[in-house]
């Protein structure tokens, strides 16, 4: 049997993961649950798997969290610090599956004990990439990569060395708007940009999706995760979203990993490992599919690759104030007080505005993270006198 806790249990992808541990009750163990304010369903949760602790972020929950657990046993708890504590609490494997800067600090927790951190909070190593491979390098953890690229990666590599990479290639399916023209995507709406045509996201990471950011931040992230150079990380529009990713070796064979869009895959796949365990899903029908197609990324309309790349290629605080930036105009966009195609420019702005030093700490990336986030909602103003 082995434990777990689930770092984000409410949210798309602790779903997913308790979904596969809920299939083979016997084999796991849950130590943590925790959410942001979904007090009922983080109950529902705890009470159905018998975690040892639930834990709401927002303490305002707390109070409706601890009556529902009232005479189960479970400790409940609330607030950043009780975040922590609970990735703190021993589990052979923490899913980090908290969403934003919020999932920072108990990830970096979990990691700092040493122990396999299943990683599906893209902001962990956007925005401190630097100091968490840091951090796993001393404490001798285990990063499992669960965004479907990177544990497609993960696998194709295995055991061999990065000295026998030609390049790395991570497909994007294009989101939404892939066929758009610019005139189309700037009278594009929040409700056709969060619709995405493979993937059943969260509005954030959809809306990511069609910019293209989302490929753009898993540049950044592969390029901690899988230290090969960054002239070797390639993107490629891959509509069908059936090829995850590819590696290509020096001796001209590349291997890819092939899937449903389904995230129960990569996440079973850092369940289990080192090894496999059983999925509900169907085996993947090719001649259904019919034809995999594949284009280049066209940076004219989606701009977000390059912007990215630029970032990563600066190294330092780059990757956290765009990742700001981009949470900011996101949150805009959905909120319809910024157009589709300014999500990019007001990016672009706020990194030519702002240019910290290098983060050496997670205070330090916190604090950029805030000061960031404040330049971007001034660059916000400026753009609706």
């Amino acid at each position: 049997m082995r434990s777990v806790s689930v770092l984000g249990a409410t949210g798309s992808i602790g779903a997913s993961t308790l979904d596969l541990i809920r299939r083979e009750p016997g084999k796991w163990r849950i130590v943590a649950l925790t959410a942001n304010g979904n007090a009922a369903g983080l109950a529902r949760l705890a009470i159905e798997f018998r975690a040892e602790i639930a834990v709401v972020a927002d303490e305002n929950s707390l109070p409706e969290l601890r009556e529902a657990l009232a005479g189960s046993g479970i400790v409940a708890a609330g607030g950043a610090a009780a975040l922590v504590e609970a990735a703190t609490r021993p589990a052979d494997i923490t899913v980090a599956a908290i969403v934003g800067c919020a999932g920072l600090a108990p990830t970096m927790a979990a990691i700092e004990q040493g122990r396999s951190v299943a990683l599906a909070n893209k902001e962990a190593l956007v925005a401190a990439g630097e100091v968490m491979t840091a951090a796993v390098a001393r404490s001798g953890a285990t990063l499992l990569p669960t965004d479907s690229e990177h544990n497609a990666i993960f696998q194709c590599l295995a055991d061999n060395s990065y000295d026998h990479v030609r390049s790395i290639t991570l497909t994007a399916s294009g989101g939404p708007f892939r066929d758009w023209t610019m005139e189309q995507l700037h009278a594009a709406t929040p409700a056709q940009a969060i619709k995405h045509p493979n993937w059943d996201m969260g509005a954030k990471i959809s809306v990511d999706s069609a910019t293209m950011f989302n490929k753009g931040l898993e540049l950044i992230e592969a390029h901690h995760l899988f230290p090969v150079g960054l002239d070797r990380l390639k993107i490629i529009v891959h509509p069908q979203s059936v090829i995850h990713s590819m590696v290509e070796y020096r001796d001209g064979s590349t291997l890819a990993q092939l899937g449903p869009s389904d995230m129960r895959v990569p996440i079973a796949s850092c369940l289990a490992w080192p090894e496999r365990m059983d999925t509900p899903l169907a085996p993947l029908d090719l001649a259904a599919i019919g034809e995999l197609t594949f284009r280049a990324p066209d940076e004219e309309r989606f701009p977000a690759t390059r912007l990215c790349r630029l970032a990563a290629e600066a190294g330092g605080a780059a990757p956290a104030v765009l990742n700001a930036a981009n949470e900011v105009a996101v949150a805009a966009f959905l909120a319809g007080k910024l157009p589709f195609t300014r999500i990019a420019v007001v990016v672009e702005q706020v990194l030519a505005r702002y240019a910290p030093p290098p983060p050496v700490s997670l205070a330090d990336v916190m604090a950029v993270d805030t000061a960031a986030r404040a330049e971007a909602r001034s660059v916000l103003e400026l753009a609706t006198k």
